[in-house]
């Protein structure tokens, strides 16, 4: 069966859609990107979609499912490089993606996680500190 790799850099996992998805493979990339994120204890999950010309509901609903599973498992994720017609086309079918946090291309996508990643670790040694000084 065919997967959407996924690379790990740091805290981040980075996830380049190259290939038409189908309900199958999105399932999978869910899945898989779940276990990962499980697995490593990664911060932060960058999706770039640019190759993508069309996006259909399910595949919309799969965004959002990611961000929200990625959400629990304390991870931040951003979409990238999403088309003018794909955005429109989410629209139309009345999907706003809640809680999926978008950037217009790779590089403001990176710059967004690595504030939030920084600045959920300044958070966390912040508590730490309070944590010994009990």
């Amino acid at each position: 069966m065919e997967r959407i790799p996924i690379l790990k850099m740091g805290p981040y996992l980075l996830v380049s859609i190259q290939v038409d998805m189908h309900d199958r493979l999105a399932m999978q990339l869910q899945d898989d990107l779940t276990e990962r994120i499980a697995l490593t204890g990664a911060r932060a999950v960058l999706i770039d979609i640019s190759a993508l010309d069309t996006v259909d509901s399910f595949m919309g609903r799969m965004l959002a499912n990611i961000a929200g599973i990625a959400r629990v498992l304390d991870a931040t994720t951003v979409v990238v490089g999403m088309q003018p017609a794909v955005a429109i086309t989410l629209v139309e079918l009345g999907l706003s993606l809640e809680g999926v946090r978008t950037a217009l291309n790779v590089e403001k996508g990176m710059a967004h996680l690595q504030a939030v990643v920084a600045s959920a670790e300044v958070f966390s040694d912040s508590s730490d500190d309070a944590d010994g000084a009990h």
